[in-house]
């Protein structure tokens, strides 16, 4: 591979309003930018370092020491295999940034399963948070503009509001909009049943990580016929995936940049594929150098269309792009999303260091 130098840049984007992460209370988002160049400095590729606070176990610290760890590695020039070992944030930020090399080489986006057609389109899901009044004027406003699948954040010690929120969004929409929820792994097994109970019947597409202990998730399924959705299970305790009843999910929450990257999220598509769930790309809070590239692994994975937890972008007060990822009415075109996504606007990072390959 004919790459020469390493850029890294780090960046620091403000939220439009504070968010919460496992008990993290976040103001700003910050992570780091490798940009690969080619040695006749005809390509730019970008790829995107960004672990949350409350989801990741490294550091954005931790995470750039390790980067410089590998780049001092005389024994490594981007030609073969990632090391073993990586950090999940790190291995996706540099299998991003590869991706985007030979797509840049090539000058098309790349082929993730050639055997298939990608779609066209893709669509995205609202997050939706807050008191039920806020909840209702948000979707109000997000369903003019044509978004019609939304999710909503639950917790256990705030069910009332949480019922309250799902009971004005069927009143107001009934079967107009797709509404899934998430839990974050906060109920106990008779928390989530009273929960569960309480819902209007036929309200809710699913529920995300409904329980505390994800082992419970086949008979929260047979004490209630409400499926559920893995998120952080995936990582936590993969080996549940294997055990917990097919018939008891709806959907794999794939967070590449939590998961280990671009390969060991494919993995899961195919798992989910013949298992008959949906495969539900998602993003922890990153910049559209990586919402571009979940948003065309979503489109070139999904045989019919499922929307993707990709909108968070929307909590930023801007983009590293050049054009900002996003749509107006929930629909993207999968191919100039992931064109846009090689466009960074310099003037939003602050250069940290360069290395030589």
């Amino acid at each position: 591979m004919n790459i020469s130098h390493i850029l890294l840049y780090r960046y620091t984007i403000p939220f439009t309003e504070p968010v919460s992460v496992k008990g993290h209370r976040l103001r700003q988002r910050d992570g780091i930018v490798l940009a690969l160049k080619s040695r006749e400095g005809d390509v730019t590729a970008y790829g995107e370092i960004a672990p949350l606070p409350g989801l990741h176990r490294e550091t954005l610290s931790g995470a750039e020491a390790q980067l410089f760890d590998l780049l001092s590695r005389h024994d490594y020039s981007f030609s073969g295999p990632l090391p073993e070992g990586l950090y999940p944030s790190v291995r996706t930020g540099l299998e991003i940034a590869l991706l985007n090399y030979h797509a840049a080489v090539s000058g098309n986006p790349p082929s993730i399963f050639p055997e298939r057609k990608n779609l066209e389109t893709l669509t995205l899901n609202a997050l939706l948070f807050g008191d039920p009044d806020t909840i209702l004027q948000k979707a109000e406003t997000l369903f003019e503009l044509g978004y019609r699948v939304f999710k909503l954040k639950v917790a256990a010690g705030n069910t009332g509001n949480a019922l309250a929120g799902i009971d004005a969004l069927h009143r107001r929409f009934g079967d107009n909009i797709e509404l899934r929820l998430d839990a974050n792994q906060s109920f106990s097994f008779d928390e989530a049943l009273a929960f569960a109970r309480s819902i209007p019947e036929g309200s809710i597409s699913y529920i995300e990580e409904p329980l505390q202990d994800a082992s419970g998730i086949g008979e929260f399924h047979a004490r209630t016929a409400i499926k559920s959705a893995l998120d952080e299970t995936l990582w936590q305790q993969p080996e549940l995936l294997y055990s917990i009843p097919s018939e008891a999910l709806h959907a794999l929450i794939l967070k590449p940049n939590r998961l280990g990257g671009i390969s060991a999220s494919l993995d899961l598509v195919r798992h989910a594929e013949k298992n008959g769930l949906q495969a539900v790309f998602s993003s922890a809070f990153e910049s559209g150098i990586s919402l571009s590239v979940y948003a065309w692994l979503a489109a070139s994975s999904s045989r019919t269309p499922v929307a993707c937890g990709l909108d968070t972008l929307r909590y930023f007060e801007y983009d590293l792009l050049e054009s900002p990822f996003g749509s107006e009415n929930s629909m993207l075109d999968a191919r100039e999303t992931f064109l846009n996504g090689q466009k960074v606007n310099l003037h939003t990072l602050k250069l940290a260091s360069i290395w030589t390959l």
